[in-house]
């Protein structure tokens, strides 16, 4: 309840000293609607009039946050902890949202509708500091708004919406460091981004670094704190109940450098395969970091190393972010996990380039290798916005179809038993099934064969023969391809579900398993009797 006061008092601030600005927002804002509201609709017609989220990660948010709300469980089961959230401010501001309102699928939508509004009031503010006229300011916020596919960000009912909140925030208020309420806004928001998305790490380090090159140490050491506390308490919490640090996911799908094993490999992931040989940076990243590098190398002229820094802060700290963002992080996920710095990008470098919105005809006269980089930005926007448009477009058609459909027979025949899965959101939000997930977001026992991207082998089948015996588990609903043949010889197929035109699930075919061959028979019938999507292809194995 803190939070949502003092988020509130922001909001109150913002608008009490901005009425000049209010109509460029609602300009912005409303395009922006439009465009969310048409690709909601899209979704609903296609999902029997109840609108799913285009990815099955948003119900691995609500199932977490639903559990912990109801039975102060943290994990997507009401059994036990599990750290499956990425994201745990995210998580429990859910929660208490459940808590007040009800458990409603609907919340992570109406929460990211809330707080992608104060991500385009912070840009019309912004903006508004350097053009003078409302049809440049809204240009602007629009280009970031898109550039950074927030639309698709906003509908996924996940995490990304608000850690675009608290980075745009807190740039906003480092740009005016001069006032209480700024230096408040910029802590603060350095306070909660690491629990919203761990990346933000990498920003803490790079931005105590270039504070410290400026010899600024109690800035730096204030940053480091702020930022790394409430991670570090988070980690402890963590690590108490699960034995590890992070949350699974981080464990399971980050990037990792230490001494137990070869350097040279490790070093040739990071460097080499996440990055120079990551065709996601080249369509994502490499633009920006290039006009940053030319305005950077032009304005080293007859200045101190430290006045270039000071007069290209962000650009410097944007291009860093970005690289470490690549190499230690993820750049895949339909633009979500980058879609802070790509806002952040546009706030660096829009003021550069002010004399292509202002004066365009002279400007690319002036400027042709700018103004190329400029016109490649404005393609990637066109290509994301594309991507974005086939995710919106049948994303949550595939999710209803498979996830959705799957968590409906789960609750009808098997709502407490012992299931084994790969996606586990909506089947977890859906039901109260005791899981054993194979990908190790939700299952620690599972984490050692799936630690690092290992790949299925022998030795993991041989565990899931075992474990699924020893206790006893019911059915299996997964993809085949994710044990590349490594399936359990007792597991015994008794159906396929298969969707057509897959975009935000991983594969068009899920298999269901019967554990104890006892109940095949059984399986098969419920499968016959269940009244599935009529766009769901069901195979019974005889």
């Amino acid at each position: 309840m803190v939070l949502i006061f003092e988020i509130s008092i922001i909001y109150l601030n913002m608008i009490i000293f901005s009425k000049v600005y209010f109509k460029d927002f609602l300009r912005s804002f409303g395009i922006f609607f439009i465009v969310c509201i048409g690709y909601y609709l899209n979704v609903v017609s296609k999902t029997d009039g109840h609108y799913v989220y285009v990815l099955d990660d948003a119900y691995i948010h609500l199932a977490m946050a639903k559990k912990f709300a109801l039975y102060e469980v943290w994990g997507v089961t009401k059994y036990h902890f599990s750290s499956t959230s990425s994201s745990p401010l995210f998580t429990f501001l859910l929660s208490i949202l459940i808590k007040v309102f009800g458990d409603e699928d609907s919340l992570p939508l109406f929460f990211n509708a809330i707080i992608g509004l104060g991500v385009v009031f912070i840009l019309t503010r912004y903006f508004s500091g350097i053009f003078y006229q409302a049809k440049y300011v809204v240009t602007a916020v629009l280009f970031t708004l898109f550039f950074s596919v927030l639309h698709l960000q906003v509908l996924s009912g996940m995490e990304h919406v608000f850690h675009v909140f608290l980075f745009v925030l807190n740039i906003f208020c480092l740009s005016n460091l001069k006032n209480r309420a700024s230096v408040f806004g910029f802590y603060f928001s350095l306070l909660l981004m690491g629990l919203v998305r761990f990346e933000s790490m990498f920003y803490f380090v790079i931005l105590a670094l270039v504070f410290a090159l400026l010899k600024k140490w109690k800035e730096a050491l204030a940053i480091i704190l702020v930022g790394f506390i409430p991670i570090a308490v988070f980690c402890y919490f963590n690590e108490l109940h699960s034995g590890y640090l992070f949350p699974n996911s981080v464990v399971v799908k980050g990037t990792k450098f230490n001494f137990d094993s070869g350097i040279l490999p490790q070093l040739k992931v990071i460097f080499l395969d996440n990055f120079l040989l990551n065709t996601s940076f080249y369509k994502i990243g490499l633009f920006p970091v290039i006009m940053s590098l030319i305005f950077i190398i032009r304005d080293r002229k007859g200045k101190r190393i430290s006045e270039i820094i000071q007069d290209n802060f962000l650009l410097i700290i944007l291009s860093l972010l970005m690289i470490c963002h690549t190499m230690f992080a993820d750049l895949k996920g339909f633009f979500r996990y980058e879609a802070y710095i790509l806002a952040g990008f546009s706030m660096a470098l829009i003021p550069r380039v002010k004399g292509f919105f202002v004066d365009f005809k002279n400007y690319i006269i002036r400027e042709k290798f700018v103004s190329g980089l400029i016109i490649m930005n404005l393609l990637l926007l066109m290509y994301k916005s594309f991507a974005a448009h086939l995710m919106l477009d049948n994303g949550g058609k595939n999710i209803y179809e498979q996830q959705i459909q799957s968590a409906r027979f789960l609750h009808s025949y098997y709502n407490d038993s012992k299931v084994v899965a790969n996606d586990i959101g909506a089947i977890t939000y859906y039901t109260d099934i005791q899981l054993l997930d194979i990908a190790g977001l939700a299952s620690k026992e599972t984490i050692p064969f799936n630690e690092g991207k290992r790949r299925p082998d022998k030795c993991f089948e041989e565990f899931l023969t075992q474990y699924t015996i020893d206790n006893r588990y019911d059915i299996a609903v997964i993809y085949d391809e994710w044990l590349q043949g490594h399936i359990p010889k007792n597991w015994q197929k008794a159906a396929t579900l298969s969707i057509s035109n897959p975009v935000a699930v991983s594969k068009d075919r899920v298999s269901v398993y019967s554990i104890n061959k006892d109940d095949l028979h059984a399986l098969k019938e419920n499968i016959r009797k269940f009244s599935w999507n009529k766009n769901v292809k069901v195979v019974i194995i005889d």
